[in-house]
């Protein structure tokens, strides 16, 4: 069911409606035969537009919305009337989702904030009515605007998870027991790779009601950045963290070497990851003695904060929150 129920792209059909045409009418009733234009605008055509939705964390709802058609304006009418425009369709989605050209690949539309409207596709515009071309030399335009056609094309809906601090590591680091443990979310926890197959979220109670969200994410492995194992899919995810949070275990057979892979990995797909503030945390350290984490510590590099913590000892936490908010905060 994990993996059901987290969507994280989807691609949709769009069509914006058309523009209603403008009127080409003449006044006409008992008082007046021969009246001058009085042909009304058209209505404008529905735009399709994006909405930012906090509740939301997943595109799953839209897994079978695939064809969205928007409504056409309705024509003008007589009396100067202007036809009613198409009624927009909103498509809701959680914040940190990207809609992309599919036929190009350019980004059209990035959502960061609960209730944010982008329009994805714009409706046509309607046709303006013969009485918007009546002049001094000429004062019975026999002719009005046409609506504008809609637009259509197929969009691309990717979700990049929003969260203060990303969890990076190898599969069964200990990155879900450390997030249950630290804010309330309740991850798959199990002693075999690939427990996370998609983000989890959670937020961290800090001091004076204070709180930062930090996500749990899928493990990375040699060659993600190339699209193995969970790849783009994963890597796309810590896009958006201020911090990232390395989690290697005390158990690694090489902590210098996997630090390096992690980051190559970042380095390979976007080498503007590196400009982020970087933490790590060697897990399952109720297991190392002190001359053990000495060891260690000459291993790790010396430009990055480093910290020992043990998630079932409840060993370090306190720090590693600490660390956390005064790095996201810029304070020393």
């Amino acid at each position: 069911m994990e993996r059901s129920n987290f969507v994280d792209q989807i691609k949709i059909f769009c069509h914006s409606g058309h523009g209603g045409a403008g009127s080409k009418h003449f006044m006409r009733n008992k008082l007046t035969a021969m009246g001058g234009p009085d042909g009304g605008d058209g209505g404008r055509g529905a735009h399709v537009i994006l909405k930012g939705n906090t509740q939301l964390w997943t595109l799953l709802h839209l897994r079978y919305f695939k064809n969205v058609i928007a409504e056409d304006g309705e024509n003008g009418s007589k009396n100067n009337s202007t036809g009613k425009n198409g009624k927009d369709i909103i498509i809701e989605v959680p914040l940190g989702t990207i809609a992309l050209d599919e036929e190009t690949g350019e980004q059209v539309a990035e959502i960061l904030e609960d209730g944010q409207e982008i329009i994805l596709q714009k409706g046509g515009r309607g046709g303006l009515g013969n009485s918007n071309f009546k002049t001094s030399t000429n004062q019975t335009p026999e002719y009005a605007q046409p609506g504008e056609e809609g637009v259509e094309g197929w969009k691309v809906l990717e979700l990049k998870v929003l969260a203060d601090v990303g969890l990076v590591g190898f599969p069964n680091a200990g990155k879900s027991t450390l997030l249950s443990v630290i804010t309330a979310a309740k991850p798959k926890i199990a002693d075999y790779a690939f427990t996370t197959l998609v983000p989890q979220l959670g937020m961290v109670d800090y001091r004076d009601g204070k709180s930062f969200c930090i996500a749990d994410l899928p493990g990375i492995i040699e060659g993600a950045a190339e699209g193995k194992g969970l790849g783009h899919r994963f890597l796309r995810h810590i896009e958006r963290n201020s911090i990232l949070l390395f989690l290697i275990p005390a158990d690694s057979k090489d902590h210098k070497k996997e630090f390096e892979i992690l980051h190559k990995e970042l380095e390979d797909y976007n080498d503007e990851m590196l400009q982020k503030d970087f933490v790590i945390a060697i897990s399952k350290s109720d297991m190392l003695d002190d001359e053990l984490k000495a060891a260690i510590a000459k291993e790790l590099p010396k430009n990055i904060p480093h910290l020992f913590i043990s998630s079932i000892q409840s060993q370090g936490l306190a720090e590693l929150k600490d660390l956390l908010w005064k790095t996201l905060n810029n304070t020393t």
